[in-house]
């Protein structure tokens, strides 16, 4: 058992965490990062699950980090390169038929299902750029706080939302509405607005469901759809790419930023407790006894996991307590790994070609969609679920040996509690129907790594396999993430702040909620 002593105490070395220590210490903070696992990152690693085949072990493709965070940290020098994907989706049809969305490429192909909607497709793209625009911009500022108290203490929140309020005005009557239609609606009723044929409406709703256990005519999944278009690869908005090495290549420039500045890091040091002194965070105490004191401590754990495990519960008001125990969190998520002999082949496409290097959306309509989070509801998984496939090996040859692949499925819906029992039988349903578009997939497979909403939990603390550390929905959402009055990142417990994707603007590997936590604190905890 050891004693030490730091300005910061980070929990959690994932992405936001290192993001969260590099700008303290950067400011002249000492910090220290306490990471559970023998490795940083989090959910962005790469890791070998089949002897010479090596990927991305949990999330799997890159467009929301922020560039303000790639510059700050400089992370291209410290060996970060992100490609561009040669497509961007790709979706085959049970008729034979397929759609391939990518630049130059897209309005053509959505014109051979219906050609209202490839001349409509270029007016739905600038609406939903503009809105997007907002939310970039806003990314990196911390909401407007619900405070308690009298006038003046109010006044800065005011202020800003006073801020806000004329960014929101300047949008245009038109926007506005979009805005609200955007956080408000359902995808499927916004898409079926705007479009007629099922390929395009699927296209786009695909995102409505990512990591997010609901149907596409769910209110509120149309903010799901927003939250996964306002990233960028390489200074293109909207495109999604792969990191060379896999997600873990991020998280380990991110560590040798933070290395750069003096952070300690921490692997193998699970914390068993938040340190608290007549109602103060003051430090952390690992599994192991070790005991590292701070001026703050900043979580960049799920905040139910903060406050359900580590937390002396005594020293949380009562009010907040109950509502982080109706957190809502809980995905459909089932991630799998795949290591092939060789590529798919897809009946639609067959052979070689810049599909390979897309994302393979295999669900046809909204109607699919809606069906299958029916099904998962009252069945526990869909037997006809949702499946995105990435080979990134078409762009990495460093992840598997020559002449063969890698492939990552994401694959929508399983309940959150599915049960470990019933891994296989799901991991199997989703290679078949893979095997169902293109034949021989399944021959193919030689290593698997499947991982259910409870693996995802266990794993990374996800819990109920929430990729976004809660659900994205308007009442965990801006101001109300993720309780109202601690939109901060200065949690009830005082020197207590949360830096993960539990706080604004939320999750996908952003690095925003660390950046902004980083500012928060050092409003608090000035350097000497």
């Amino acid at each position: 058992m050891t004693q030490s002593q730091t300005d910061v105490v980070i929990l959690g070395g994932g992405h936001n965490g290192l993001v969260c220590a590099f700008y303290l210490a950067r400011a002249g903070l000492k910090v220290t990062v306490l990471e559970r696992r023998g490795v940083v990152g989090g959910a962005a690693v790469t890791e070998e699950f089949h002897p010479g085949f090596r990927n991305s072990t949990a999330s799997y493709t890159v467009s929301l980090l922020n560039p303000r965070v790639i510059a700050d940290m400089e992370l291209v020098r410290h060996g970060l390169r992100v490609v561009e994907r040669r497509a961007a989706n790709f979706l085959p049809f049970d008729d034979g038929r397929y759609l391939l969305t990518g630049e130059g490429r897209t309005q053509a192909e959505v014109a051979k299902f219906s050609t209202r909607d490839a001349e409509r497709l270029p007016d739905y793209e600038a609406r939903l750029e503009t809105v997007a625009a907002i939310l970039r911009d806003l990314i990196l500022t911390t909401p407007p706080n619900v405070v308690e108290g009298g006038w003046l203490a109010a006044l800065p929140e005011m202020l800003k939302a006073a801020s806000l309020g004329r960014r929101v005005s300047g949008l245009g009557l038109a926007a506005q509405r979009d805005l609200l239609d955007l956080f408000a609606k359902s995808a499927g009723d916004w898409l079926d607005g705007w479009f007629e044929s099922d390929p395009i409406k699927a296209l786009f709703g695909f995102d409505s469901v990512v990591g997010n256990y609901a149907s596409p005519y769910t209110p509120g999944s149309a903010y799901v759809l927003l939250h996964h278009v306002f990233g960028e690869v390489n200074g293109k908005k909207g495109a999604w790419g792969h990191a060379i090495g896999g997600m873990g290549a991020i998280t380990q420039a991110m560590a040798a930023a933070c290395a750069e500045q003096g952070v300690d890091i921490r692997l193998d040091a699970p914390v068993a407790e938040v340190l608290t002194e007549k109602g103060r965070a003051v430090g952390a105490v690992t599994e192991a006894g070790d005991v590292t004191r701070a001026r703050a401590v900043v979580s960049n754990l799920h905040p139910r996991l903060l406050f359900d495990r580590l937390v002396d519960p005594a020293v949380v008001p009562a009010d907040f307590t109950e509502r982080m125990s109706r957190y809502a969190s809980g995905s459909g998520t089932f991630r799998m790994n795949v290591a092939l002999s060789e590529l798919p082949r897809f009946t639609a496409l067959p052979g070689a070609g810049d599909h390979l290097t897309a994302g393979v959306i295999i669900a046809p309509s909204l109607a699919y969609m809606d069906r299958a989070h029916a099904e998962a509801r009252l069945n526990g998984w869909s037997s006809k679920p949702i499946v995105e496939m990435l080979i990134p090996s078409t762009l990495d040859d460093s992840l598997a040996p020559p002449g063969q692949h890698v492939a990552s499925l994401f694959c929508q819906h399983v309940s959150s509690d599915l049960a470990d029992e019933h891994r296989d039988t799901v991991a199997d349903l989703m290679i078949e129907t893979v095997e169902a578009h293109a034949p021989g997939f399944k021959a193919s497979v030689v290593g698997r790594l499947a991982l259910g909403p409870r693996d995802l939990e266990r794993r990374f603390g996800l819990i109920g396999g929430d990729i976004f550390h809660g659900r994205l929905t308007l009442d965990q959402l801006f101001s109300a993430r993720p309780v109202l009055g601690h939109a901060d990142h200065r949690m009830p417990v005082p020197g207590l702040n949360l830096c993960g994707s539990g706080a604004h603007p939320g999750g996908g590997v952003t690095g925003a909620p660390g950046h902004n936590a980083a500012r928060a604190v050092l409003k608090d905890v000035k350097p000497g």
